[in-house]
C-alpha cells in the first residue's frame, strides 16, 4: 500500500458513541474509565470532553446536558453555549442507547493500541537505521516497546493526574472491600515481617543482603515458594551459584522439613521418604521456573520473562555474580551499579516485585556488627535503586549458644513505610526460616 493511502487508525463513531453513552447515562463513566482514558481519544475535542466528564465523576457532581455544556464553555473548550450545545446534541443523538458503552470503549482502546504500535515501529525503525548502538540493545529496546503495548503497562504519552486519581480511588475502594495480594502487595509468608513491610509491591526492587552462610538463598527461596503456592502465579528464579537440581533439593528439604544433609547423602528413612513425596507433589503443582545460567544478563532475563504468563515474582541469586552488558574498564562498582539499575527498570517494565540477593562487605563479618546500607558491596547505587533493603544477621550474636538459631531481618530501607528489625528463627538443618511466636525484647 502506498504511504499516501495509509490512514491513521481511529473511529469517530466509536469515540462519539462512548461520549454519547455517558451523556445518556452518566453512571456508565465508571465502566468506560476502566477501559480507556482521555489519551486514548484521537480527536482532541473528544479527549477534552471526556476529561470534563471525568471531573464531574471525581467530584460527585450531577451531570446532564445543561451542566456539561456550561462546564465546557467555562473551560474554554467551546467559545459559546451554541457551539457546545450543537456538538453535544450531535453526540447524544448518534448513539441509540448506553447499553453497549463498554463495546464502544474497547473499539476506541483498540484503535489507540494500533496508533501506539505504529509509533513504536517508527521508533524501532529509526534506531535500526542509525546503527548507532549495540544490536542487542536495539533488539531489547524493540522487545520492550512491543511488550509495553501488549501488556498495557506503560503509555508513551502523558497521563493526566485526573486519570491517575481515578485509579487511586478504585484501589482504595478495593482495599475497603477486602483486598487480596494483587492490591496490597505480595506477602512474604512471614507474618512478623509482613507487619513491617506490608507487602512487596509491583515494580519493587527488593535487595536481601547478607554475608555468605547466613542464609540469604534459603530466605528468598522460602519467600518464593510461599508466594508460588499461595498465589498460583509464576515465580521465576535465576540461580547463578548452583545448579537446578541442587536448588530444588534445598526447596524440598525446607518444605518437607527433612534434614538437607540426609537428602544430599540419600540417607533417608521411611518417614522422610513420605515427607519428601508429599512435599514434591505439592511443589510440582506450583509454577516455579528455574534458570541456572551463571552468565545471564539483565537483557537476557527480560527476554525470557516477557514470555512468562501470569508472572508474579522474580528472584535473582545473586547480584554480584551477574554480568554487565559491557565491561566498564575494570570498574566493577560501575558495572554492578549498571546491573542494579537495569534490575529496577526490569521490575518496573514487568510490573512485578524483583527480589535480589546481594553480598555484604567483610567488615560485618570481622566486627560482628549489624549490617547497614554502606555495607552493600561494590556499589552505592544498589542502595539508591532499591525500594526495599533487608539485611540478614546472625554474626551480631557472636557465640551466644542460646541465640544460635536466631536471625535478625533488618528492614534498613523501605520506600513505602517504616524500618525496623524482625527477629526470626533459623532451622539450619532444613534450610528454613520461621516466624517466632514471641519476639525477643529489644536488646
Amino acid at each position: 500500500m502506498d504511504a499516501l493511502q495509509k490512514k491513521v487508525p481511529f473511529s469517530v463513531e466509536a469515540e462519539q458513541s462512548v461520549l454519547g453513552s455517558i451523556i445518556i447515562d452518566p453512571e456508565k463513566f465508571g465502566e468506560v474509565a476502566q477501559i480507556i482514558n482521555s489519551s486514548d481519544f484521537y480527536i482532541e475535542e473528544h479527549a477534552e470532553i471526556f476529561t470534563v466528564m471525568h471531573e464531574f465523576n471525581m467530584s460527585n457532581r450531577p451531570m446532564d446536558l445543561v451542566t456539561l455544556i456550561n462546564e465546557l464553555v467555562n473551560k474554554g473548550i467551546y467559545q459559546d453555549e451554541a457551539a457546545a450545545r450543537s456538538y453535544i446534541r450531535i453526540i447524544g443523538d448518534i448513539v441509540p442507547g448506553s447499553a453497549n458503552a463498554k463495546d464502544y470503549a474497547r473499539i476506541v482502546h483498540d484503535k489507540s493500541i494500533l496508533r501506539r504500535l505504529i509509533s513504536a515501529s517508527e521508533d524501532i525503525q529509526e534506531k535500526a537505521y542509525t546503527e548507532g548502538e549495540n544490536v542487542s540493545h536495539i533488539v531489547d529496546y524493540a522487545e520492550q516497546k512491543i511488550y509495553e503495548i501488549a501488556g498495557n503497562n506503560e503509555r508513551t504519552d502523558f497521563v493526566h493526574i485526573k486519570d491517575v486519581i481515578f485509579n487511586v480511588y478504585q484501589r482504595l475502594e478495593t482495599l475497603k472491600d477486602g483486598a487480596g495480594e494483587d492490591v496490597l502487595g505480595l506477602k512474604s509468608g512471614f507474618s512478623d515481617l509482613d507487619n513491617v513491610v506490608v507487602g512487596f509491591g509491583k515494580s519493587d526492587l527488593v535487595i536481601v543482603g547478607a554475608r555468605p552462610g547466613v542464609g540469604k538463598t534459603a530466605f528468598v527461596l522460602n519467600i518464593a515458594t510461599s508466594i508460588a503456592k499461595r498465589t498460583k502465579k509464576a515465580v521465576a528464579v535465576f540461580q547463578l551459584e548452583m545448579g537446578a537440581e541442587q536448588l530444588v533439593q534445598r526447596i524440598i528439604a525446607s518444605e518437607a522439613l527433612v534434614d538437607s544433609k540426609h537428602l544430599r547423602q540419600g540417607n533417608l528413612d521411611s518417614d522422610e521418604w513420605i515427607k519428601i513425596a508429599n512435599a514434591s507433589a505439592e511443589l510440582a503443582e506450583t509454577d516455579i521456573l528455574i534458570d541456572a545460567n551463571p552468565n545471564v544478563t539483565v537483557t537476557a532475563m527480560k527476554a525470557k520473562l516477557r514470555r512468562v504468563k501470569n508472572l508474579g515474582l522474580v528472584v535473582v541469586d545473586y547480584l554480584q555474580l551477574m554480568q554487565g552488558e559491557r565491561r566498564k574498564d575494570g570498574n566493577r562498582a560501575a558495572e554492578v551499579g549498571e546491573i542494579s539499575r537495569g534490575l529496577k527498570i526490569m521490575a518496573k517494565e514487568l510490573n512485578v516485585p524483583v527480589i535480589v540477593c546481594a553480598q555484604l562487605s567483610r567488615t560485618t563479618e570481622k566486627e560482628h556488627k549489624k549490617p547497614m546500607l554502606s555495607d552493600l558491596r561494590e556499589s552505592g547505587s544498589i542502595e539508591q535503586d532499591a525500594d526495599m533493603v533487608l539485611f540478614l544477621s546472625r554474626d551480631y550474636y557472636g557465640d551466644d549458644p542460646e541465640k544460635a538459631n536466631l536471625v535478625d531481618v533488618i528492614v534498613a530501607k523501605n520506600r513505602h513505610g517504616e524500618v525496623d528489625t524482625v527477629h526470626m528463627g533459623w532451622l539450619g538443618q532444613f534450610t528454613k526460616f520461621s516466624t517466632l511466636e514471641e519476639n525477643l525484647s529489644e536488646r
